[in-house]
């Protein structure tokens, strides 16, 4: 059975990352009651991802680390492992700076996001960064979860 920590973490930064969703169509034609409700979303987002990255640090350290990781390094994919967790380990710690980032820009700038066309365009490239790294990082947790699904199938 999987640790229930795995199921709070992908809980939260699917929350995390539809915030940010909500953010890019608010920001897409923006007015005065859409940024408002951007800023809102951005901030509830990047809250998400700070909580999902910490109970994903959590669980990595206080179970993965010397349970999982073991099994799949044994398994029959062991590249789940080396190549997946690795990446998504340093991949996922710029999603909270990014989501804070967009937060504050969108705060600073919230007067001036109607008529700035290049504030409104960074604003999206950091909603779409945000939303990519965010399926890459649910895509590569379902290529750890069957690295370990495959190892104990493997009977390791």
């Amino acid at each position: 059975m999987a640790h229930p920590l795995i199921g709070i973490h992908a809980f939260l930064g699917e929350l995390g990352l539809a915030s940010f969703l909500w953010v890019f169509i608010e920001i897409l034609d923006p007015n005065h009651s859409r940024i408002k409700r951007a800023k809102i979303a951005s901030l509830v987002g990047a809250i998400f991802l700070f909580l999902s990255w910490f109970v994903g640090g959590y669980y990595y350290v206080e179970y993965y680390g010397d349970n999982v990781k073991p099994i799949i390094k044994e398994g029959p994919q062991p590249w789940a492992h080396g190549i997946f967790t690795e990446a998504k380990e340093h991949i996922f710690l710029f999603l909270p700076f990014l989501a804070f980032t967009t937060f504050i820009l969108i705060r600073n700038y919230s007067h001036k996001i109607e008529k700035n066309k290049k504030i409104k365009k960074s604003i999206l490239w950091l909603c779409a960064v945000i939303l990519i790294l965010g399926a890459l990082m649910a895509l590569m947790g379902y290529l750890i979860s069957s690295g370990a699904r495959s190892a104990l199938e493997a009977g390791i």
